[in-house]
């Protein structure tokens, strides 16, 4: 089945979803998070055929979520890095992890899990607030659609 194409979509949501959309992307998007950039080490890691992998990055880099840099250790290996707009993403990739702990596991059933670099201690689960800084929920939110002048 061919894929269809949602660059020019109304929603954010699916336009997001047409470049970060598949799970092969999420997870290179995660390893380069945790400092996994090299080419090798990203197919050693995920598992994936190089020539998926290949097409993956090509996207991610054509999207401007990651970048090619010169390795870092100086040797002639390019490596690939979140560019601003990828580094955009860890609230996205923290929420996924957070729903999948609370919803994909057994108690007791071993996962990996996010610390804070300073204290070690479990990171808190994200939530959405107001302006006034009140927990949100979905049933606080709506969606309206901007008219063509940015207006609402």
């Amino acid at each position: 089945m061919k894929r269809k194409n949602l660059s020019k979509a109304e929603c954010p949501v699916a336009r997001s979803l047409d470049v970060i959309g598949d799970w092969w992307s999420l997870l290179i998007i995660r390893d380069a998070f945790d400092g996994i950039n090299r080419f090798s080490a990203l197919q050693k890691n995920l598992g994936i055929a190089r020539s998926m992998l290949t097409a993956r990055l090509q996207e991610l880099v054509e999207h401007r979520v990651l970048e090619t840099a010169p390795a870092s250790d100086g040797t002639a290996y390019q490596e690939y890095v979140l560019t601003e707009m990828g580094r955009g993403l860890f609230p996205v990739i923290v929420a996924l992890r957070q729903w999948g702990e609370e919803n994909l596991y057994q108690p007791g059933e071993q996962h990996s899990v996010l610390l804070e670099t300073q204290t070690g201690k479990p990171v808190t689960r994200l939530e959405l607030r107001s302006r006034e800084n009140q927990v949100l929920t979905w049933q606080d939110t709506m969606v309206r659609k901007l008219s063509p002048d940015g207006k609402h």
